[in-house]
């Protein structure tokens, strides 16, 4: 299906909203941004100048900038939108009460769709007059940066209609079968962030250490290929089959030693030392921009060469 050109809504101008923001003017769509806070709102031109350049070195563009207006209310931004990208706090009251809104101004073929990291579309739906229009499409951080848009709703052809919109500005979208909290990228996340946490309060590693032994390890073949991939090459000429024919146990003997730590006060301290002594006096800001830095060196590696 082809994309939808027009103009795109990106409602709450926080981090992920100056993402979105930024990767679609960087494509060339017009953003009508609003936040509550006018404070946030008159700050955000200026924050969308670095992500738009970091997409503009690294995107495949037909088109020049977008432009970006800065609506004075949640109406003006979502009139005309084809898409609105919400980005609110991760509250259902909240989210309900802003799609209540939305409803009375949008265009009926407007799509909404929610940026929420943890609650299900069946929490957010209820009370709307065309649940069919929302959908859950939850990126990674940065969103402007990691491709991954994880898609979710009830109707097919709104389904399609995002998906289109979404890979015409280079994400990878994936669709869930079925309503799941954390979707699926988060689910994956937890539960390896559960097990480097044991190993930290088990005595087993350092903070460093598991970071280390991630990013160097398993981190590595994991942007390349997927979880499922890895061990279907992982077992020779044969693929899966003989891999879980003959280390299938040795698996779930790992699964079985795997832990289910507390974040006790202990626990946290010991993360809070970890990360600080990891992060070496470097601060959130210059952390984030050598992780940034070194995404963009990994996708411009990556460009035509993936395997899912």
């Amino acid at each position: 299906m082809t994309e939808q050109r027009g103009p795109i809504a990106v409602i709450g101008c926080g981090l992920i909203g100056e993402s979105w923001a930024a990767l679609f003017i960087a494509y060339g769509y017009d953003v009508y941004a609003w936040d509550p806070s006018p404070t946030v709102r008159q700050g955000f031109a200026a924050r969308l100048l670095r992500p738009i350049s970091q997409v503009s070195a690294i995107a495949q563009r037909t088109r020049g900038l977008g432009q970006l207006v800065v609506a004075e209310t949640l109406a003006e931004a979502v009139v005309d939108a084809v898409l609105i990208q919400e980005n609110v706090p991760e509250s259902v009251e909240i989210k309900r009460a802003l799609y209540s809104e939305i409803e009375v101004v949008a265009s009926e073929q407007a799509i909404i769709a929610s940026s929420t990291s943890a609650l299900t579309w069946s929490e957010l739906s209820p009370g709307m007059r065309r649940p069919e229009r929302l959908i859950t499409a939850h990126p990674f951080n940065p969103p402007h940066l990691v491709p991954l848009v994880e898609l979710f709703g009830i109707c097919l052809s709104t389904l399609e209609r995002a998906d289109a919109l979404y890979r015409a500005i280079g994400r990878k979208p994936v669709r869930l079968k079925k309503d799941a909290v954390g979707h699926i990228a988060n689910r994956l996340a937890s539960a390896l962030w559960r097990e480097a946490v044991h190993i930290v309060a088990e005595g087993i590693a350092d903070v460093s250490e598991v970071d280390a032994a991630l990013v160097n390890g398993p981190g590595l073949r994991w942007s390349v290929v997927g979880a499922h991939m890895t061990y279907h090459l992982g077992g020779g000429q044969e693929g899966i089959s003989h891999y879980l024919q003959h280390l299938g146990p040795s698996q779930v003997r790992r699964w079985a030693s795997l832990g289910s730590p507390k974040l006790n006060v202990d626990v946290c301290e010991q993360l809070i030392a970890g990360v600080t002594e990891e992060a070496g006096g470097r601060s959130v800001p210059e952390l984030e921009a050598i992780r940034d830095s070194l995404l963009i060196k990994a996708l411009q590696a990556r460009e035509g060469q993936d395997v899912v």
